[in-house]
């Protein structure tokens, strides 16, 4: 049975399911399903990138195992002043004191930046990978979904975000998102019946979307929210669903009439002074498929860093105005009725005890933010598939610690 934890660690990702790799055989096509153009090789290599032994190479790897679409870097590049630092301090997990050198090994790492006061005071790589790496963000691409939604806001190319999602997609009306407002999306409360549970043996909703959409690219990943039934009146439930990000996704290519790719770069790839091309990995071949606006997002650590800096500061990055304050305030507080512990804004996770928050991907990714301190950190993973329990609070301890760290 299926073990799943409250609150942050309720964080069953894309793809995570509890205590087991995923190498699992090709399941049997649907007949309904149109041949798949995709060879049985790269088939079998998406259904098992998230293996350790693999994941390590795969998560920075992503533009050799999908179709992708660049998110191109244009004009000056927001240069981040150095203050290098030894990273001289000690974190306690679980009666132990540790040392950051150890938590790098200890915690799966492959990249790792500490920004002190829009200064980057660490920038560690490992397992073969610099500054040039692009690696998958997984589901810190919500956060970033959530950027966007607050610029086509401020655009007026959405009217308000109580409007309901039909008024902009009309394809869903009559299903599960049928009279679900878009505040209620960016929330995770739509209500539609979709468990974010990918138990491949035993597949269900999610799993077989996944198989369809992301492995064999014959169907797209949000065109499921067509016929997707309710589980609960929309606004009250809170449950985390990619799904949901599927259709805000979609909802941005509706009211931009382009794609998330050209959209991303407008709002916030070029204001944003990113250094190097972003991408996004897609659910289908050129002229076919979509941004997988949920989790498909690629970037180097320090770019990650700059969405980060630009979070810290209000929503503006190197003088310019990437979404407003008032975006930034309202997605990083918890939304009302309560859900998961410690809190869940618009796409993005609060911090317990604190004013911090964190943009979160599958298996170890985070951009940690912590206007208190000033401090923003970027750690880029390949923790093994599963319950990841303790490594998730020793992460947590870690960024406390180095939150707390004054390092002169």
């Amino acid at each position: 049975m299926r073990r799943q934890p409250s609150g942050v660690l309720y964080l069953v990702l894309l793809l995570a399911t509890a205590g087991s790799a995923f190498a699992y055989p090709p399941p049997p096509p649907d007949p309904a399903d149109p041949p798949s153009s995709v060879p049985p090789a790269i088939q079998q290599l998406r259904r098992e990138m998230l293996d350790p032994g693999v994941n390590v190479l795969t998560f920075r790897s992503m533009d050799r195992i999908f179709t992708t679409r660049t998110v191109p870097r244009a004009g000056p590049v927001w240069k981040m002043p150095r203050a290098d630092r030894a990273l001289d301090f000690t974190y306690e997990f679980r009666s132990e004191r540790y040392t950051p050198e150890q938590f790098l090994e200890r915690t799966y790492t492959n990249a790792l930046l500490v920004m002190k006061d829009g200064r980057i005071v660490a920038e560690v790589y490992r397992n073969n990978t610099d500054e040039r790496t692009r690696f998958i963000g997984w589901s810190m691409t919500k956060s970033i979904t959530s950027i966007l939604i607050g610029c086509a806001l401020a655009e007026r190319r959405i009217e308000s975000l109580d409007d309901p999602v039909t008024r902009y997609l009309p394809e869903l009306a009559g299903g599960g998102y049928d009279g679900v407002t878009i505040r209620q999306i960016l929330q995770m409360r739509s209500g539609v019946d979709y468990e974010e549970r990918y138990d491949f043996e035993n597949p269900g909703v999610a799993a077989r979307n996944h198989e369809r959409a992301l492995v064999r690219n014959v169907a797209r990943f949000a065109d499921v929210a067509r016929t997707i039934g309710r589980a609960h009146p929309p606004g009250t439930v809170w449950a985390y669903k990619t799904l949901d990000t599927a259709v805000l996704g979609w909802l941005l290519e509706k009211v931009t009439g382009g794609t998330v790719s050209a959209y991303t770069a407008k709002c916030l790839w070029e204001p944003l002074g990113a250094e190097a091309d972003g991408f996004y990995i897609m659910d289908g071949p050129p002229g076919e498929g979509r941004e997988f606006s949920g989790a498909g997002f690629n970037a180097t650590l320090r770019d990650y860093a700059r969405i980060g800096q630009m979070m810290l500061e209000g929503g503006v990055a190197d003088g310019r105005r990437i979404v407003s304050e008032e975006w930034v305030r309202e997605s990083t507080r918890p939304a009302e009725p309560k859900g998961p512990w410690p809190g869940y804004g618009y796409q993005w996770w609060l911090v317990d005890g604190t004013a911090a928050f964190q943009a979160i991907g599958l298996q170890g990714q985070y951009i940690y933010v912590d206007p208190a301190s000033r401090t923003v950190i970027v750690k880029l993973s390949h923790f093994p598939p599963g319950d990841n329990r303790a490594l998730e609070e020793e992460t947590a301890a870690f960024f406390a610690a180095a939150s707390a760290w004054n390092p002169g």
